[in-house]
Order: C-alpha cells, then structure tokens, then sequence
C-alpha cells in the first residue's frame, strides 16, 4: 500500500530539487541550451502528469506519460553533443520517436494545465507545417522534409528549445521561485497590509486595498487567475461583509487582478519574454510600463470612487485596521528582498543573478516570525510549502511556453510570419489604426482562449513585424499587443478572472463580467493613447513630458468613468466624448508645454 505521507515528501524534494537545480544555473556559468531545456522540462512534467492528476486514469496514464517524457528528455541531455552536430536532420527510427513523443507529451501538458485551446492551436500549427505545401496561394510553403521539420523543432534551439523555453528556464522559473519564498512567510501579510493603511479608511476602501494588493502581489504572481484567488481570498469577504453587491466585489478583484501583469518591477513572466523578443534591456521595459500600469490602477480607482458615490461603498471599520507596528514588520518581509532585488539588479547585474540572490535573502526571513522568534516548526512549514508552490508553478508556466515555443519554431521553419505580417499590411491598406484594430482584436479573441503570455506570443510573432513595418518603434509595439492579450482575462465571453471571482463570491458571472467590462473600460484606451502618444511610455528619456502625457491621460480616464458609471445618459455621453477629445484627438498637451 502506498504511504501518503512518503508521497508527500517525494513532491517536497522534487520542488526542492526544481529550486536548486534552477538556481544552480545561475551560479553555475554556460551550460548547453540542449541539457538545461530538456532538464527544465524533465523536472516539470511529474507535476503536471501526476501531482495535479483529477481522477485515476488521469494519474494511470500520467504515470506512463510521466516515464516516456522523462525518458526522451533525458536522451536529447545525454546525446547533446551528437545532436548539435545533425544540424537539425533527424537520424534514424529512435530519434523520429523520441520527436513524437516529446510533441505528443508537450501537447498534453499544455492541455492538463491550460486546457484544450492552446494545444489544438498548436496542433494546427504543427500540421500547417507538414501539409502547407498543399495549400495554395501565398500561405502555402514549399515542403518540408519531415525529419528535417522534426529535427528543427526537437534537436535544434529552433522549436522546443528556443528562446522562449530559455527564458522559462533562465528567468520565469526564477522570479516564480522568488515569488514562492516571499509568499511562503509574511510577506503576503505584508502586502494585504500596506494596501489596508494605505487605503481602507477611504470611500469604498474595501475595493481600494484590493487594487492595491492586486497590483503589488500580482507583479510577482504572473498570473491573473492566481491573483484573483489568492488575493481574493481576504478582500472578497471583506468587501461582502461591509455589504458590497457581490458584482461589484467580484468584478473590482478581477479587474485589479489582471493588471498585475503589466505591474513593475516584475510583471509576471511578460517582461522577460519582452526581453528575449526584442533585444531590449530589462530595465529599459519596466521603466517603459511603469506609467501605463500606473494609469491602469488609476482607471480602475476612479471606477471605484464612482461606485461608491453611487451605492455608498464603506471604508474598512476600525477594529478592521492592522496595528502600525504589526504593518511596519510585515512590510519588511518584502521591502528585504525587494530591495535587494532591485539593488543588484540597477548596480549591473543581470535581473535572474538579482532575483538568486534575493531568494537567499527571502530564504533566510522564513527562519523568523514578525516578532523575530525563530520556531524550527513554522520555518519547516514555510519551506515545505515554498517547495510545492514553486515546483508546481514552474511546470504549469513551462508547459505554457513550451507549447507556444512550438508555434513559434513552426512560424521559424515556414515563413508563416512574414506572409501573415504581408497580409496586415494589404488588408488594413498600410492605415496604421485599422492593423492595430485588427491586431487587437486577434489579441483578445486569441487571449479569451490561451494564457496571456502564449497569447502575446503568437500575437506578436504573427503581427508585431506588420506594426513596426507600419512605423511603430518595437517595444511599443509589443506593449500594446501584450496589453491586449492580458485584456482578454476580463473580456466577455471568455474570461477568466471573472469566472474565478465570480464563483469565489457565489454570483452570476455575467453579471460579475458585465461591471468588470464597466469598470475596466477605460482600460482598452491606455495602449491606444501609447500609440498616440509615443512620450507615454518614454519616461527614460524625457521624464516630464512622460508624466504630463500621463496626467492628460488621466483626465480623460477621469471622464470615462464618469461617463460609463452614472445614471444621467445625457451627462454620461457628453462625458464619453470629452474622454475621446482628451485621448485620442486633441495633441499631446504636454509636447507643447515642454
């Protein structure tokens, strides 16, 4: 009979493994792309095959999955010096198999943590290179020999392998295990605290500390879902307790939730796939977002306010209120890390070096409670947590980009990104607003259906040449494509965050989708004021101007919620297109005063 408990250290080690083996590639200098990515992978698909199996057959088959997948991982480690001499030909029957598995279980592992579109999408991706060459017109492709396609995709760093994995491997898993330390100790607490002094004595300070957890929390989450649910965990009962509509509740969580993605200095897992696809430094791209984000949570403030104007939100009742001394120890469980994260990372250092060391740093305060007192008990507590978080967390991120990583390659291999960048080009007739039209209409159908990092991927891949062949400099380019795929998490009818809000606060989740849409609205306008404004995002250079863009910016948010949340309809459109005038037609007020 198997022993739970023996279960249990087995994933306890196995995460702890994924922590030091992930770390140790930081310190240990170059290791080849074709041992590390196949490790990566390796380490990951026990967790995804077994540990998050739902049913019996689901861990039967999980176990079969399991072994083959570690198996052919292992090959592609153990023969990497052959491999790197084939140059992308696959030689013999072992090595046309091993390809097929490792397609076949990168599939399934997409479809176990994510579901089934982004794997049919691949799918798709897949047999467009092996039958493209039957397609006529200009989306056909000459022919690929299989083994050479194959080959390209498995042997080579131009599929499986590629960046994106590298990026997964290098950074994401990283920050993922940096993230797992901080929240293992107090510095969740921490967080939910800061945000409580910060905003819960305001009008509708309930819905306000979520805003602010959200974003603070959700810059090292990366993911919206997990987000909603581990923040929403302590704001949605206490909005529902201080009598909030439960749509209002659910949907100020969603909203908040998604936007700590785009929220420096991490962003989730997008700024490093930022890095790897445009070349442009790390510290360059956070600096570039931080006004954005800014005026994210801004636009979802004014929704609030106006919200509680008009059902009379209430701030959080005192005996509700953490001691300052209580938040002042809490805070300093991430203000640590944090700082030592960013120290390194503006003194030179690569930001995965940065965030090593600042998970040592994290490491060490899990040793001590918020009075300092060290208990062995607690600290065993937190570490065996921190291990199953992060183990777990790293392989449902890596089966993501492992996934897109493959329609990536495929893009690579056919040409397919050039010709459907061509065809923006024709069918928007070279007008720049009708391929960003269109480009952000792919973003969120595709976003409603993958995760906001695949969907900005492909989106990227596919659109991004078209927009900057249209003149747009590339990393406003892939700040508006990735804006609009993380949108696609709290737009109807497929969305994400609501759903989880939705069923957390037991509401209807249209009507929860319906106030997010609301509330969020003025969202859809931020990356279209980048592109109208270009000095938005150009803080760096010309920090004053960034900032008067911005406060124009504001204004015109400020006019949309007034617009969107009010009863008076002829007040509300006269509202709306003031909000136009001051985003998108009227100059740039603060090019002319600067």
């Amino acid at each position: 009979m198997i022993n739970l408990k023996e279960i249990k250290y087995i994933w306890i080690g196995l995460g702890l493994l994924s922590i030091l083996f992930h770390i140790y590639l930081i310190f240990s200098g170059l290791v080849p792309s074709l041992i590390s990515r196949p490790l990566h992978m390796a380490l990951a698909i026990p967790w995804v095959f077994i540990f998050i199996s739902q049913n019996k057959p689901q861990l039967f088959l999980g176990y079969i999955f399991s072994f083959f997948g570690i198996l052919s991982c292992v090959y592609i480690v153990i023969n990497e010096p052959l491999l790197s001499e084939q140059y992308g030909f696959l030689d013999g029957t072992n090595q046309f198999l091993i390809s097929i598995i490792l397609i076949f279980i990168t599939l399934e592992m997409a479809r176990r943590t994510v579901g089934w579109p982004l794997p049919l999408i691949t799918l798709i991706f897949l047999l467009y290179g092996l039958t493209g060459d039957k397609i006529p017109g200009e989306f056909g492709h000459p022919g690929i020999p299989i083994n050479s396609f194959l080959g390209t995709l498995i042997i080579t760093e131009g599929g499986l392998w590629g960046k994106l994995t590298g990026v997964s491997v290098s950074i994401v898993a990283v920050f993922v295990i940096f993230g797992a330390i901080l929240n293992a100790g107090e510095a969740g607490q921490g967080f939910m605290n800061i945000a409580i002094v910060a905003a819960g004595r305001l009008r509708g300070g309930a819905a306000k500390v979520s805003v602010i957890s959200s974003a603070l929390f959700g810059s090292i989450s990366g993911s919206a879902s997990a987000n909603v649910a581990s923040t929403g965990m302590v704001t949605l009962p206490t909005m529902i307790k201080l009598g909030y509509s439960k749509k209002i509740a659910g949907a100020v969580e969603a909203v908040a939730s998604t936007g700590g993605q785009i929220m420096p200095p991490l962003m989730g897992a997008g700024a490093f796939v930022m890095v790897e696809l445009t070349g442009i430094p790390y510290s360059q791209i956070i600096i570039a977002a931080f006004i954005p984000a800014l005026l994210y949570f801004f636009a979802i403030w004014l929704g609030v306010n106006r919200y509680a104007e008009l059902y009379d939100l209430k701030p959080y009742k005192v005996e509700m209120l953490p001691q300052i001394s209580t938040v002042i120890k809490t805070a300093l469980f991430f203000l640590i890390p944090f700082s030592v994260l960013l120290a390194f990372m503006y003194s030179g250092y690569t930001p995965q070096f940065s965030a090593a060391i600042a998970i040592l740093s994290g490491l060490l305060l899990l040793f001590f409670d918020i009075n300092l007192n060290f208990s062995w008990k607690t600290t065993k507590t937190r570490i065996v947590n921190a291990s199953l978080f992060a183990g777990r967390q790293v392989s449902i991120i890596a089966s993501i980009i492992l996934c897109a990583s493959l329609i990536v390659g495929v893009l690579g291999i056919t040409g397919l990104g050039i010709k459907v960048t061509s065809s923006i080009i024709t069918l928007s007739g070279g007008n720049l607003w009708l391929a960003l039209f269109l480009t952000a209409i792919a973003c969120l159908i595709l976003g409603m259906e993958v995760p906001t990092t695949a969907a900005y991927v492909i989106c990227v891949s596919v659109a991004g040449p078209a927009l900057i062949d249209l003149g747009l400099k590339p990393l406003l380019v892939h700040l508006f494509i990735f804006w609009f795929a993380l949108l696609s998490t709290i737009t109807p009818p497929v969305c994400g965050g609501v759903f989880i809000a939705a069923s957390m606060v037991e509401e209807n989740w249209l009507k929860v989708a319906k106030t997010a849409l609301v509330l969020g609205l003025g969202l859809y306008i931020i990356p279209l004021a980048m592109i109208r404004h270009p000095s938005l995002i150009d803080f760096a250079n010309f920090p004053l101007l960034s900032i008067l863009t911005s406060i124009q910016i504001g204004v015109g948010l400020f006019f949309v919620s007034k617009g969107l949340i009010g009863k008076n309809l002829i007040l509300n459109r006269l509202f709306l297109i003031v909000s136009g005038n001051t985003v998108i037609f009227l100059p740039n007020v603060g090019s002319i005063i600067y």
